[in-house]
């Protein structure tokens, strides 16, 4: 089973975004929740940047296979004079289209030093299984599934 059953694209316009970075050289929109996914024997992995967040405002929904990361950075004080102000401000949120062969039931999160892990088992459905092949007046032999 490959990583990329696994995790779905939810972003229509990367491409639109690569194209206008290519031809003007920056990112039309900036990441606001940069990931790295993998797999790893029978879990999937995610890791979210999201530093500076307190954890108190990090919600994480699930709703069949989509897993919604919700977040939020306090306003700046108006009255300073910003030299630069490039992290992203307010609530933002970031969806995860996760494959059926994943437990979404049983994902485990942690939020350390600014990244927030998620862990998604696989489906005990979806791992290889052996069958058991009756065979009348024959040894039993096994089948991979």
């Amino acid at each position: 089973m490959e990583v990329s059953t696994m995790l779905m694209r939810t972003d229509p316009f990367g491409d639109l975004d690569r194209l206008t970075q290519q031809v003007f050289g920056a990112p039309a929109r900036p990441a606001v929740m940069p990931m790295d996914a993998w797999r790893d024997g029978d879990e999937f992995v995610v890791e979210l940047d999201l530093p500076g967040i307190d954890p108190d405002s990090l919600e994480l929904d699930v709703e069949r296979n989509v897993v919604t990361v919700r977040a939020s950075r306090p306003e700046l004080d108006p009255g300073r004079s910003m030299i630069a102000a490039e992290r992203a401000r307010g609530v933002f949120s970031r969806r995860l289209f996760l494959g059926e062969n994943l437990d979404t039931d049983q994902i485990r999160a942690d939020y350390r030093d600014g990244v927030l892990r998620l862990i998604v088992p696989v489906a005990e459905k979806a791992k290889p299984r052996k069958i058991e092949i009756a065979c009348h007046g024959h040894e039993r032999q096994a089948i991979n599934a």
